[in-house]
Order: C-alpha cells, then structure tokens, then sequence
C-alpha cells in the first residue's frame, strides 16, 4: 500500500489530527464560558494548508502542467519534516466565549473530522474490493 495512498493518507490524518485539536480547543472555549476574564480561543490552519497545497480560495488546482511555475508545494517533502511539522497557529480572542458560537464551531468541526474519517474509510473499502475481486 505503500506509495498508492501515502500522500493522501498522511495529509487526511494531518487534518484530522487539527481538527482533533480544534476541538480540543473549542471544548476549552465551552468549559470556561463562565471564567470571568477568560477570552475565547481559536485554531487556524486552513488558508496556510490551501496555501501549503498551492489551491486557490475555490480549493481548485492552481498548477496544471509541470511547466507552470513550480507550486509552493513540494510532495516531496510533505512527509517528514514537510508536512508533519505543520502547525495551526492558535489564536487568543478578543471576546469572551459565545456559547452559541462554539456550538456552531463545534458542531462544523465535527462534521468536517467525520467527512474525513469517511474519506479515509472509503479508500480503504476501496483498495478492499480491488483485492477480492482481484482474486477471483
């Protein structure tokens, strides 16, 4: 399985695991909604990653052809050091914690973490299927 989904498995589990920390952070924000003085914070990483994987706002491919200039991007280096050291940068608010706001915050974030686990789920019922009906 080596090479045929380890890209694409390293960047969804990345993102899981921000989203794991978004949450965290959002649990946070919901637990101290009655800290006096406590400002809610938040974790962004989404523009940086877009920007990481060379997509545009519309999430397209903004490189088509390798004679295009090259991306910002290098797959190469998107294990290792490249991709596994990225970091969302955590931001401490200026408000304090709307409850209603974190709701809706943690309600997106989970659906956004479940959509993924179903991406990585997918692919593996795939490659399942590619082998036993490979073997008949």
């Amino acid at each position: 399985m080596r090479g045929l989904f380890e890209r694409h498995i390293q960047l969804t589990g990345k993102v899981m695991d921000l989203r794991l920390q978004r949450q965290n952070i959002v649990g946070g924000n919901i637990a101290n909604v009655n800290t006096p003085g406590y400002k809610a914070r938040r974790l962004e990483f989404e523009e940086k990653l877009q920007s990481a994987l060379n997509q545009d706002d519309l999430g397209k491919m903004t490189r088509t052809s390798e004679a295009h200039l090259p991306a910002t991007f290098s797959p190469d280096g998107f294990k290792g050091e490249g991709f596994s050291e990225f970091k969302g940068r955590e931001v401490i608010g200026k408000d304090s914690v709307n409850l209603d706001k974190e709701m809706t915050e943690n309600a997106k974030n989970t659906m956004m973490y479940n959509a993924l686990a179903m991406v990585i789920k997918k692919n593996f019922q795939g490659m399942q299927k590619v082998v036993q009906e490979g073997a008949k």
